[in-house]
């Protein structure tokens, strides 16, 4: 499988994070303020942070404690129902192929939405230098988007940022098309930051804050390569 190029370092952070183990509340809150650059928001997931935007001046970067993660050293866990879908086909998974694509679909779908119009363009920036990742999943008959999820791609941890859906199980087939492509291609943990009654479904689970940091610093000594394609046989024995 062909994998994508060495990503590029961005300008380094202007700031100066407080520990991620300080964070307050529950979302654990670390500290406020800052901006969207490729190197903010590359340096926070580094030390284990990520932002949660009130607005494009109000910016928590959040350290939970727990954290939820999905583990790329466990089988998936696929429901009867969404393997029947997946068998059933009908649909086209791509990578990379429609990353702004994915973020806006993902912000039109929250109320309020957190995904601001200055984290888009930090987010976009770091796509073109290589560190984001998109993986989107089409309608195989009419070439619509109809789901997909993007995240940021560090060592040999994916921080899953979010995901959509406009078809029943988009999302779900989104998921573990990611889980499946990762894990062949040497990454070991997905950090899904907050859980969720959905995330615990898909087989997330939730870890103290400082096992998750303590993982994430043995994480970063090693690197995974997002591939470039997605092989015919992705669901074999689904």
């Amino acid at each position: 499988m062909n994998m994508a190029p060495i990503p590029i370092e961005p300008p380094p952070c202007a700031y100066r994070f407080p520990s991620a183990k300080s964070g307050q509340g529950p979302h654990g809150v670390v500290c406020l303020g800052g901006d969207f650059s490729p190197g903010t928001i590359l340096d926070a997931y580094r030390h284990g942070l990520f932002p949660w935007p009130i607005s494009e001046d109000t910016v928590p970067w959040c350290s939970p404690d727990p954290r939820c993660v999905y583990s790329l050293t466990e089988p998936d866990r696929i429901s009867r129902s969404l393997r029947r879908g997946i068998r059933a086909g009908g649909f086209r998974i791509s990578v990379n192929e429609a990353f702004a694509g994915v973020m806006h679909a993902c912000a039109d779908r929250e109320r309020d939405t957190w995904i601001l119009p200055g984290y888009v363009r930090g987010m976009r920036e770091l796509r073109a230098l290589g560190w984001a990742h998109s993986l989107e999943v089409w309608d195989a008959a009419s070439g619509e988007l109809i789901g997909g999820i993007y995240g940021l791609a560090v060592g040999t941890m994916f921080a899953g940022e979010s995901m959509f859906h406009s078809r029943t199980d988009a999302s779900k087939i989104a998921f573990f098309a990611l889980m499946k492509l990762l894990r062949a291609n040497g990454f070991q943990l997905v950090d899904v930051q907050v859980e969720s009654d959905h995330l615990l479904s898909l087989g997330c689970v939730t870890m103290p804050r400082a096992t998750f940091l303590r993982r994430l610093e043995a994480l970063l000594r090693t690197r995974a390569s997002f591939p470039k394609d997605v092989p015919s046989d992705l669901f074999a024995g689904v």
